[in-house]
């Protein structure tokens, strides 16, 4: 469909249906002249070329959810509660869900809070079961996995190196423009067609793609290959180096846009034998800064990349919320595709690996260091670890970085409250039925029903993980209150789990610590530097809980960031052994 606008594909995918029911209405008209000899009135000739649509929309409705319910009670089952919408075809929460993420707000835990933490959220009458339970969450992920998958690219869809199968759930259709074929994005039956050819070249078996995918990455993950940490070192003593240079012309630093630098080096030197140096370009000064303003960086081919991926990945987010209406929201320019030209496979594999090795780490880092200019005794408490284990200007290696349980709590209880990948959503491909809540009758999940999952949401349920689940204690991971966990490991996801699990897990732990370490080492003290925006202090005033203490503006998109940037301020420790 490349080069038609994606509203004309959606219209002309839905034309049969809608030629079927007027050509109905037409031959029944006829059918009326020739029986009794004159044309239909018009009352009933309008009625019968306006009827048949909502008529049959409302009967298909009806039935559906009859038989789900049928389906429901014969499995000793319920269906889960429905959000109750004031328009048509829930269109009042289409339309407040995509405000919100708009504003940059976090989506659906209203619903959560009024329904509990499995809802019907339905929109354009089709069924969403949006859950934020553990036993749900484990089961789509592990035991029953292979009851639901996340993508297969459409029959009949040619491009060069593209992939075809049977048709495929909407998480394909929707971020296909930018993860293509790459292991986040696919499940199923593929081929690698070759336009040049015009002949299929390759093919895999339904359930292989993804393994595919995986078993191309995963030797890159070994111990010996993860537990070298001279990568790390050169991009991290490149980032510091500019932070302080860039702290005494008397400006703060965007600290996420410089992890998303350094990891970004880092992954591509890791995976790919060259770095891309995007930290060549330098650190972004201010928007409104004299530098910040400067034509030839804001064009450098660096910056340029990371606002392309940024925004891809904010159009994504938002196309999700639209469902398989999509396309009516971007009838005449697909807002994702213009800034991914190349549809090969390898580019595919490329974009998707970037966004696992980059965004995912420098979301964590950038949340850590937010959360440590909130909380001044975690961060001394963490930097007295780091001076105990390897001094003032050591360089950690591979042991010593296992050794300090501290930093292993705070990036975990940093991954607990904002998990990189705060949303998730699987298309279930059988009838399931998943386990009651807190004692409550099972759940059924009819066939082909879309099933977004929170981490985020349930990472911050006060009823796993205590009175507390709202505050930034690493003291958790380490005390009596360790046992939510233990006793129910499904609480706490931020790397996946099941078959699926991060490939780059313990790479990531690696990565953020040794850049912890020689962060530690450098610098004393964090805050967030320059004055919020007018939006961030409205938004700092109102919600609830969490939401109601936070300092900047929580974005989500693929993954979490921070709106506009963290802008920090740091003080050199020089060789200072104080904590």
């Amino acid at each position: 469909m490349a080069g038609i606008p994606p509203g004309f594909a959606y219209v002309a995918g839905r034309l049969p249906r809608l030629v079927c029911l007027l050509a109905s209405a037409y031959a029944s008209s006829r059918v009326w002249e020739l029986v009794f000899g004159k044309p239909a009135p018009c009352w009933l000739w309008a009625s019968a070329y306006l009827l048949p649509i909502p008529l049959a929309l409302t009967c298909s409705v009806l039935y559906t959810y009859l038989r789900d319910k049928r389906e429901a009670a014969r499995r000793g089952a319920v269906l889960a509660p429905r959000v109750k919408s004031r328009w048509p075809g829930g269109l009042d929460i289409l339309l407040a869900g995509a405000q919100r993420i708009q504003k940059g707000h976090i989506v659906l835990d209203q619903y959560c809070q009024e329904y509990g933490p499995v809802v019907n959220i339905r929109v354009m009458f089709k069924d969403q079961i949006f859950t934020t339970e553990p036993e749900h969450i484990k089961a789509i992920l592990a035991t029953q996995f292979n009851s639901f998958e996340k993508g297969k690219p459409p029959t009949g869809v040619k491009a060069p190196f593209f992939l075809t199968t049977v048709s495929g759930p909407e998480l394909w259709d929707q971020l296909s423009a930018l993860l293509g074929t790459g292991v986040f994005n696919s499940d199923g039956t593929f081929c690698l067609y070759s336009a040049a050819t015009e002949v299929f070249t390759r093919f895999y078996n339904i359930g292989e793609v993804w393994k595919f995918h995986r078993s191309m990455t995963r030797p890159f993950f070994s111990k010996d290959r993860i537990s070298h940490f001279d990568i790390f070192g050169k991009h991290t003593e490149d980032a510091l180096s500019q932070a302080k240079a860039r702290l005494q012309e008397g400006y703060p630093v965007d600290f996420q846009d410089m992890v998303g630098r350094f990891t970004l080096d880092s992954a591509t030197e890791f995976l790919f034998g060259k770095s891309v140096g995007s930290l060549s370009a330098g650190l972004v000064y201010p928007k409104h800064s004299p530098p910040g303003q400067n034509e030839e960086y804001v064009n450098h081919p660096s910056n340029l990349f990371a606002r392309a991926i940024s925004e891809a990945q904010s159009q994504a987010m938002l196309r999700s919320s639209f469902g398989t209406i999509w396309r009516l929201a971007e009838f005449w320019r697909d807002r994702i595709e213009k800034d991914m030209e190349d549809p090969a496979i390898i580019r595919d594999e490329i974009v998707n690996i970037l966004i696992a090795a980059r965004d995912t780490t420098a979301s964590t880092l950038t949340f850590l260091v937010y959360m440590l200019s909130q909380h001044p005794e975690v961060l001394k408490s963490l930097r007295a670890e780091v001076l105990s284990k390897v001094g003032n200007s050591g360089r950690p290696t591979y042991d010593d970085v296992r050794e300090m349980k501290y930093m292993r709590a705070v990036i975990n209880e940093t991954l607990r409250l904002y998990p990189p990948i705060p949303f998730n959503v699987r298309k279930s491909t059988e009838a399931v039925v998943w386990p009651g809540v807190n004692g409550g009758p099972p759940i059924y999940i009819p066939p082909n029903t879309r099933v977004p999952f929170s981490v985020f949401l349930m990472h911050r349920r006060k009823d796993l993980w205590g009175p507390d689940a709202e505050i930034f204690d690493p003291d958790r991971f380490i005390d009596e209150r360790l046992k939510y966990l233990t006793s129910n490991p499904f609480i706490f996801l931020p790397f996946n789990a099941g078959p699926r699990i991060c490939l780059g897990q313990q790479f990531a732990y690696n990565e953020m610590s040794f850049f912890l370490v020689r962060l530690l080492q450098t610098f004393l003290i964090y805050s967030v530097g320059g004055r919020p925006s007018k939006s961030t202090r409205q938004n700092t005033t109102k919600g609830q809980g969490r939401n109601a203490q936070e300092r900047v503006i929580i974005k989500p998109h693929l993954t979490l960031c921070v709106d506009g940037g963290l802008w920090v301020r740091m003080e050199e420790a020089g060789n200072a052994n104080d904590v």
